[in-house]
């Protein structure tokens, strides 16, 4: 009778805390989405807290980073984001761009023909970052 008691206990404290981790981020998106920046970074937090391997909450955060000017912030998210999911165009595409508006042509270049080898979704800005880039590499 114990064990049985333990093991829904244990149920519903794990349920539990999978509704508060699916809150987090829906409440940081929606913060976000109304430009309430140091709100959804608490919640995409919380939401690290509980799942640290939130390939969304960090992109998120890098966007938040981007919005008040905090590049390198913002690079590391992009570089987790990667690091949990390295096809991730989205994250790739940002960091490639944040690499080209720091000057640093090449890491940009190289992370744009990995966007262009596995793209699906980005194709058309993977192309538009390449003739960029390739503009800026002939000044």
């Amino acid at each position: 009778m114990k064990k049985l008691l333990k093991i829904t206990l244990l149920i519903f404290l794990f349920s539990n805390s999978l509704d508060a981790k699916n809150f987090y981020l829906e409440e940081g998106i929606k913060l976000f989405e109304n430009k309430k920046f140091k709100e959804a970074k608490f919640k995409f937090e919380k939401e690290l807290v509980f799942n640290p391997k939130s390939e969304l909450a960090y992109l998120y955060l890098s966007k938040i980073f981007k919005n008040l000017d905090k590049k390198n912030l913002q690079e590391q998210n992009l570089n987790t984001v990667i690091l949990l999911n390295p096809n991730n165009e989205i994250a790739i595409f940002n960091l490639a761009k944040l690499k080209l508006e720091s000057s640093d042509y090449k890491k940009s270049a190289d992370l744009n023909k990995k966007l262009i080898s596995i793209c699906v979704k980005f194709c058309d800005k993977s192309n538009k970052l390449k003739i960029e880039i390739e503009n800026l590499l002939k000044k």
